[in-house]
């Protein structure tokens, strides 16, 4: 099952808290590269990233929860909120998938 994550950041985060935990952001996603297939920061109308969205293969909502709890930009205050959404994907790479 796929899920969509979509995060809300703490309006009151540390500026630098992204540039300080990234490099450990990444290893933890490609650690878990057969679950999280995308992953990145949105941006706001003045291009800063913000917030961030995640694609996830997995069986349960509850795996998902786990994953994003494990993240270690999770623990630094980085995150005010998170959605899990249940997301069908109909198509795909020019390919319908239903």
């Amino acid at each position: 099952m796929k899920y969509i994550i979509l995060f809300e950041d703490a309006p009151d985060a540390d500026p630098d808290v992204r540039k300080t935990h990234m490099a450990r952001h990444l290893a933890f996603l490609e650690s878990n590269a057969d679950k999280v297939e995308a992953a990145g920061p949105l941006s706001d109308p003045t291009k800063q990233g913000r917030d961030g969205l995640w694609i996830v293969e997995a069986d349960r909502a509850e795996d998902v929860e786990r994953l994003v709890q494990e993240d270690p930009f999770w623990p630094t205050g980085l995150r005010k909120s998170y959605a899990i959404i249940k997301w069908t994907q109909v198509y795909a790479a020019g390919s319908r998938h239903i």
